[in-house]
This record gives structure tokens, sequence and C-alpha cells, in this order.
């Protein structure tokens, strides 16, 4: 009898699955997504939020959005915390731009609603359509330049250097020689598609990390006292969001809206259309299915992650891992779901994994972003300088507006020097407007604090 409520309410016969298939299916995404469970939230620490709290509070964005794309959208996706845009978060917003982590959750919250209301209506196509690739190939390199930096530095297997800036932490510390260690492992495991390499990379390291000293006379990585515990409710994050000042510091934010808008738009797409192509969902015409419903299942978790404590979600591309397990509907994603529901009990042990076991995964998810470079004309130095100068000022000066603005300037004017002014789309103008607004109110705020 719930066999066939479930084959009717999925459709899996006509899918060409079967239950079985699914749950294996499910079972391996989540093996693949788990990972953003001891990632998150170490990232998210770095803005000052409570890490048990960020952590119960990635679990359940990722079964509420799984279960929501199952049962809206009947797809076999993943939804979870937005890797790179938990970075942007951290790093750019609230420690290089000083705005308040409640400020920062607020305005993550308010690209939630933004998006579901775009996707409510024909106005996600016209941006998709006016961003060029160039920019937003460039912005993508730079976000995933980013996050490897902060793996390395978080992990002290970068360092200061008064005269290179940065330099290689010594050679001879355990915490460096680990991480190093992952640095060759995690490539290795992912080369030789072992199902879920992310999260048994940092498993790996974090064991190893137990016999390690860490210089202070304890070891890298610290048993816990229990292995098994009931969740707590994120108190120190959820419901503490500060949305006066982004009223205040309108103008100031605005590139930042900009930005998360941007990755919910074309992350969701690109890996919308990545897994769909994969499951051989896609028509001819290039139509995915049920991409309304996704886009409303990815806005909706971006509402409710930075409501809990997290910032924006997305649809995670480790989906097509389970895919090509033989997952096609949305049962798939409700295994996925009951993974992240079993992972919440587990918190004592995901709260003990040290940023040297993290680093490795950082800097796979930073080099699956770089590899958008692959859709560079360089030959053509039209299409090809906006994208490498967004991502190189972005990395040289550590901060994604400075690449984003210079990025966008140079493409304006690289148009207008050629001859091609009607390739500047109204959303680049507005762009270059907001951008100079951003320098003028940034120019401003510092010039009152100096």
């Amino acid at each position: 009898m719930l066999m066939t409520r479930l084959d009717r309410f999925f459709g899996l016969t006509a899918s060409g699955t079967t239950i079985g298939r699914e749950v294996i299916a499910g079972l391996t995404t989540f093996a693949a997504m788990v990972y953003c469970v001891a990632v998150n939230p170490m990232i998210m620490q770095e803005a000052g939020l409570d890490r048990a709290s960020v952590l119960t509070a990635t679990c359940l964005v990722a079964i509420f959005g799984t279960t929501v794309m199952g049962l809206l959208a009947n797809l076999p996706l993943g939804v979870g915390a937005a890797m790179g845009s938990n970075v942007v978060f951290a790093i750019i917003l609230v420690k290089q731009m000083n705005v308040p982590w409640p400020a920062a959750l607020a305005l993550a919250c308010v690209t939630g609603v933004i998006f579901l209301l775009m996707s409510l209506t024909r106005i996600r196509e016209r941006i998709a359509h006016d961003i060029p690739d160039t920019l937003r190939i460039g912005i993508q390199v730079a976000v995933g330049l980013v996050i490897m930096f902060i793996g390395m530095r978080n992990s002290g297997f970068v360092v200061a250097n008064p005269s290179t800036f940065v330099t290689m932490g010594p050679v001879g510390s355990p915490k460096v020689l680990l991480t190093l260690a992952g640095f060759i492992l995690t490539p290795v495991l992912i080369a030789r598609r072992v199902p879920g390499s992310l999260i048994l990379s940092i498993i790996a390291l974090t064991f190893v990390g137990l016999f390690l000293p860490d210089g202070t006379g304890h070891t890298i990585t610290r048993w816990p006292e229990q292995v098994v515990a009931w969740p707590q409710w994120p108190h120190e994050t959820a419901f503490h969001l500060d949305p006066m000042y982004l009223v205040h510091h309108f103008f100031y934010v605005l590139p930042m809206l900009f930005f998360f808008l941007c990755t919910e738009l074309f992350g969701t797409l690109a890996n919308l259309l990545g897994v769909t192509t994969a499951a051989g969902m896609v028509s001819e015409s290039g139509r995915i299915p049920r991409a309304k419903e996704a886009f409303i299942t990815d806005a909706l978790a971006s509402i409710v992650g930075p409501l809990l404590g997290t910032s924006i979600a997305a649809v995670y591309s480790e989906s097509i891992t389970g895919v090509h397990a033989g997952g096609r509907t949305g049962l798939t994603a409700l295994v996925i779901a009951g993974g992240f529901l079993t992972a919440l009990f587990f918190w004592p042990l995901f709260m003990i994994i040290p940023p040297q076991a993290t680093a490795p995964s950082l800097l796979m998810v930073g080099m699956m972003m770089f590899q958008g470079v692959r859709h560079l004309d360089l030959s053509n130095l039209k299409e090809s300088a906006p994208a490498i100068l967004t991502f190189i000022f972005a990395l040289l000066t550590g901060n994604l507006i400075n690449g984003m603005a210079i990025g966008t300037f140079s493409y304006v004017i690289m148009a207008l020097a050629t001859g091609r002014r009607r390739s500047i789309t109204p959303v680049v103008w507005g762009l270059c407007v907001i951008f100079v607004l951003f320098f003028v109110v940034s120019a401003n705020l510092h010039g009152h604090h100096a």
C-alpha cells in the first residue's frame, strides 16, 4: 500500500526508477553533501556567530529545503547552506565591511524574499539574460579563489609575512603537515570518484588529528565528551536579524545584495541544469522540468536559513552523485533530508572537527568554482579582460567588491572603446551606478572613522 502511494505520488515507475534505487541515490548525495555540516559552522564562526547554533541551523535548513524540493518540485536535488556565499558573508560583509552579523543575516533574508518574488515573475529570466558571461564567470572564479585562501589561512597553511604579505606556514608544524596531507589526499579521492570524498577526507584528517600535537599541550583534534546528543535549538543565532541597519546603510550594502542575488540566480540555474541534464530530464528545447518550483524552493530555504542563523541556501551540485546512482524523483530528496535529520543528533562529533580537516574541502569547492575559467575565450581580450580583472583584483585586494567593480567598469569601457555600446545592458549600467554609490558611501564612512 505504502509503496503504491509512493509510486503514485513521486511517479517512480514513470521515471524509470524504484524505491530501492531512490534510497541509495539519496544516501549517496547525502554522503557527498554532509561536509557542509562541518565546514559551514567553521566559516560562519569567523563572523562571530556561535558555532554550535550554526551547526544546528545548517542541518535544519538542509532538512527544510531538501524536503520542500522533494515534495514541491519532485526533483532529486539536495539543498543546503551555500558554499561561497557563506565565505562572502563572514569574510567580506562582516569582517571587512564591518557590517554586524545580525544585519548581514537580515541582508541574506531580504535576498531570499527578492529572489522569491523574482521566481514568481519573469524578472529572473531578464536579469539572467542581461548579465554578461564574462562578469558572471569573473565573480564565480573570484569567490572560488577567496574560498581556497580562507581554507589555507584558517588551517595555518599560509601565514602573514612582512615582505611577501603571505607565505607558507612552518613546514615542520603538525598543523601544516596535516593540511598538506589533506590537500594531496582529497583531490585523489575525488579523481578516483570515491563516493562521499569530501566527508571521508574530513573524517580521516580529524581522526589523525587525535594523535598530533597542536603546540599548546593538546592534540589538534580533541575527543568529545559524548558522541550522540539531543539537538540544540540555535538560541544564539535564530531570529537575531537587524533589518534597521540595512535601512540606514542601504547604498553601502547594496553591492552585497546584488552579489547574493547573482549567486542565487546563477548558482541555482547552473546546478539545476547540470543535475537535470545528467538525469536526462531536460527537454530538446532546453527546458528544465519544474524549474519554477525548484527556484521557489531555493528562495524559501534562503529565507529560512538567515532566520535560523546561516547564510543563503542553494541547490548542491553534489546532487549529481545521486543522479549517477539512479535518483530521478523527489523521493531521493526526502532520503537526503533524512540523512541531515540523523546528523543533527551527532553534533558533538561535528564540533570537534579542526580547520585543518576542512581546509582541503574548501580547496576543492574553490577549485570547482575556478573551473568557470574554461568558458572564457582567453585569446579575446574584449571578453576575457573584465573576468580576469574581476578575480585578480578580488584576490589581491582581498575584497570581492573591488573585483566586481573593476570588472564591471572595464567591461563598459571595453565595450565603448570597441564600438559595442549596444552590448552594455541596463543591468550592467545599473551595476556601475551601484558601485559608484558604494565607493562614495564607503569613502564617507572611512572618512568619519579616520
